[in-house]
């Protein structure tokens, strides 16, 4: 009979350190609670992170962890999960760490499917080297190297991740600790590659950052995604969205047919429906909260498995005679 444990038995006793206020404290709790309702031995758990405020997270955790190098903590999630499928691998980043010099690679871990679950902590600044801007950082935010104002379009990570070919989607605020427990329960439950994005505001160089999304307004400026429901916000939930012209439009309720409403559903094989609602972006839209895309494919370490099988039975039917009798071979003549 497995050991029943609790979230102290995922934390090693050292004192989490991030700033008074930091949002890395409630994914912390959030996420040792989920591991310990698991139904997984603790002594399966891998916690791999790059470099950023969120990667210390390693450190305070009661598994097996790898504190790696900027931006290639999914480089090293993958070598321990194709050595060792069984293990439950998860990898915690941030927006620079896993967006700016870990581009490349959050790309192709989506597109792979590997069965690795990522935490991305995006405050939509640099916070542990004194709050440059970002890859997420909104346009026109003024930080210490962009002292005018930012240039550049931010980084969205879960239309890149869906349009990367994610099996699991989804973004929390770190202010909703039910709906991050929720989501995390499910991306530990999913077999292929989870990438959570949660909403994480710095308390020192971003406060103004995500404001209204994790503020007291949320019922107004948030969407939240339920599947095979309609999508209805608002704090008299009375607002909804439907499609117009290939593009979502908000409407009242008391406008419209309820059944005309865009209808989530998570599950749906093709990805535009995820990809469309993962763009919405707030204030135009309130900002859509929960799973976007949730559906099966095989894993990298499947079908890796299963092609190493095949050649091992191929190899079994033929000795070494029929090596050197194949046909694929050629001969080498002296043309002097």
């Amino acid at each position: 009979m497995r050991k029943k444990y609790t979230s102290q038995d995922f934390t090693n006793g050292v004192p989490p350190k991030w700033c008074q206020g930091c949002g890395d404290y409630a994914v912390f709790k959030t996420l040792t609670t989920v591991f310990a309702h698991q139904t997984i031995p603790k002594e399966q758990y891998v916690v791999v992170s790059g470099i950023g405020c969120s990667s210390r997270l390693p450190y305070y955790m009661s598994t097996y962890g790898f504190h790696s190098i900027h931006g290639r903590a999914p480089t090293v999630a993958l070598g321990v999960k194709m050595v060792n499928p069984h293990l439950s691998v998860w990898v915690v980043t941030g927006d620079g760490d896993a967006l700016a010099i870990g581009g490349n690679h959050y790309n192709h871990i989506m597109r792979r499917n590997h069965d690795v679950k990522i935490i991305l902590f995006n405050n939509q600044i640099y916070g542990l080297t004194k709050g440059q801007h970002s890859p997420t950082s909104p346009l026109g935010l003024i930080t210490k190297t962009t002292p005018f104002g930012s240039i550049e379009s931010p980084v969205q990570p879960i239309p890149q991740a869906i349009a990367s070919g994610a099996t699991f989607a989804a973004r929390v605020p770190y202010t909703d600790m039910d709906l991050l427990g929720e989501v995390l329960t499910a991306a530990a439950q999913h077999r292929g590659t989870a990438i959570i994005e949660v909403l994480v505001r710095c308390a020192i160089y971003g406060e103004d950052l995500f404001d209204s999304p994790t503020s007291d307004n949320t019922k107004n400026n948030t969407i939240l995604l339920k599947n095979k429901e309609p999508l209805i916000f608002g704090e008299n939930r009375d607002k909804g969205i439907i499609m117009d012209s290939f593009e979502p439009k908000i409407v009242s309720l008391d406008k419209v047919n309820k059944r005309d409403l865009l209808v989530h559903d998570a599950h749906r094989e093709n990805a535009n429906l995820a990809y469309l609602l993962s763009t919405m972006s707030f204030p135009e839209f309130p900002l859509p909260m929960g799973i976007f895309r949730q559906v099966s494919k095989p894993t990298y370490e499947d079908a890796l498995h299963e092609q190493e099988q095949k050649v091992i039975a191929d190899q079994r039917q033929h000795g070494l005679l029929d090596t050197f009798m194949d046909r694929g071979t050629w001969e080498l003549k002296n043309s002097v």
